[in-house]
């Protein structure tokens, strides 16, 4: 098939005059097939009908044709004898062809696009179900921490109570030494001042060891956050429950946040992300402010 044919056909087709002798020359005039293929992708680009910045013929490093040497007017004069003619039959089969070829080449691109949408909502999907079990894990633990607390301190109370009946019976049994039988004679005792603290030679002062921490957190907002923690959990695990729990912010993006401690004044860095909540001295309990963190 000649040149100017599959020109014609292609504006038959209706493409513009200057796209379609771009098309075929940009491939070469490797057929209408080719140029199809390439009209079919360049036709949202904002360029694609300013004319070459060379001549055709130079463009495909050849020669410029008779045709394209005496333009548009000159092709009925100098061009025809090469030009094969095409019956009116011939040429409506090949414009049918080319229009199937076109209804083709659009099927595939809108069945490629919809690929890439169904991909596209996939990942996010898979996203939001890994956010998810983020989430219900962070509850779960939560909810144990949570467990784990309460029968702590039923445990406490129990023992403080158990304390206090023992001292009560000891002072019972001690006053019974004291004054033995002579109940009758005995002087009154003296006013009990309420409950008596234990003397040093007693119950030595020793320091206690505390396996929880209570962190309050204060978010740039003005609002904040409270939770409990282990004592040796790292400080990390501070920081992802902020991120966790701290909002949305306007846009839907979060920034990084940056841990400070009130009293001292410290800025935690990232080593300090891996230390353990009583290293850093924040047990029994301790307040945080959250400040945006710079990016290095």
């Amino acid at each position: 098939m000649a040149e100017l044919t599959a020109l014609e056909s292609l504006i038959e087709m209706g493409f513009p005059r200057g796209r379609a002798e771009k098309a075929l020359a940009l491939t070469g005039n490797q057929g209408i097939e080719a140029a199809m293929d390439w009209l079919m992708e360049h036709e949202d680009e904002p360029d694609v009908d300013e004319p070459l910045p060379t001549p055709l013929g130079r463009a495909l490093g050849r020669e410029p044709t008779v045709s394209e040497q005496s333009g548009p007017e000159g092709t009925g004069s100098t061009g025809g004898e090469g030009k094969p003619v095409l019956s009116e039959e011939e040429r409506q089969e090949q414009t049918k062809r080319m229009l199937e070829l076109v209804a083709q080449k659009q099927r595939e691109r809108e069945e490629r696009e919809e690929r890439e949408a169904l991909e596209r909502e996939r990942q996010r999907r898979k996203q939001g179900q890994e956010l998810s079990a983020a989430r219900q894990r962070l509850q779960e633990d939560e909810m144990r921490r949570a467990a784990e607390e309460r029968r702590r301190e039923k445990a406490e109370e129990l023992a403080a109570r158990q304390r206090v009946r023992e001292k009560i019976e000891r002072d019972k049994a001690e006053r019974a030494k004291k004054y033995g039988g002579n109940v009758g004679s005995r002087p009154s005792p003296p006013t009990e001042p309420g409950p008596v603290p234990s003397s040093p030679s007693q119950e030595p002062p020793s320091k206690r060891e505390y396996d929880q921490c209570r962190i309050q957190v204060r978010l740039p907002d003005g609002t904040s956050l409270t939770q409990t923690f282990r004592a040796r959990e790292q400080l990390a695990a501070v920081r992802l429950y902020v991120e966790l729990h701290r909002g949305e912010e306007p846009g839907g993006d979060q920034d990084p946040v940056q841990l400070l401690s009130g009293f001292p004044r410290r800025a935690f860095s990232e080593a300090d992300m891996e230390r353990p909540l009583q290293e850093l001295g924040l047990v029994p309990s301790a307040v945080l402010i959250v400040a945006k963190k710079c990016p290095s």
